[in-house]
């Protein structure tokens, strides 16, 4: 499928329009046979059928057979995100246990952070800074759950260059040895 993001997307969320599917998602960290669910806190799954086994390049992204991507008669959306310097970042990290610095290169802080372990289970957490993103508990949602906004903890902090991400137990999203991706905007 042709697109026109001049850049290679490095996260794609594809959703079908015409009939109940789940919200499907590429990240570039584990490349072109795996897929995560927005709509679920699964860790990350694997099946050539859903990207045809290709990566996406700076003009297409390929799709398989699958039902959740490319079924005839159905309709769908997808969304392609990738890193601009200084404005965006699509990355990953490998939690320490504690609290560490994710650089995004940016020089005045996140706007908006989306964060996801794909190692186990875990949600896909969201901040911004029209609701905070400050040094203490800053609130957060949840794409794959109906809770509500949750503002009793302090799993991110401030930092010019991108953002801080603590280990608390309500989000878990600096285990130690966990593995997650995140998508930034400055």
């Amino acid at each position: 499928v042709a697109h026109s993001l001049s850049v290679i997307p490095e996260l794609m969320i594809c959703k079908r329009r015409s009939d109940t599917e789940d919200w499907t998602v590429y990240n570039s960290t584990f490349g072109a046979s795996y897929f995560l669910n927005l709509n679920a806190s699964d860790a990350v799954a694997g099946t050539a059928s859903i990207w045809n086994n290709t990566a996406p390049t700076s003009s297409v992204f390929s799709l398989g057979a699958h039902s959740r991507v490319n079924s005839s008669g159905h309709t769908y959306i997808a969304y392609l995100f990738a890193t601009l310097d200084g404005i965006s970042k699509v990355g990953s990290y490998t939690g320490n246990g504690s609290s560490q610095t994710i650089s995004c290169g940016f020089s005045a802080g996140s706007r908006f952070i989306l964060i996801k372990r794909t190692d186990a289970v875990g949600d896909w957490y969201f901040w911004d800074s029209a609701r905070g993103i400050v040094a203490g508990n800053d609130g957060h949602l949840s794409f794959n759950t109906e809770t509500a906004e949750v503002t009793s903890d302090d799993s991110v902090d401030p930092h010019n260059s991108g953002f801080i991400v603590n280990q608390v137990s309500a989000t878990n999203i600096n285990v130690s040895s966990g593995t997650y991706i995140f998508y930034a905007i400055a």
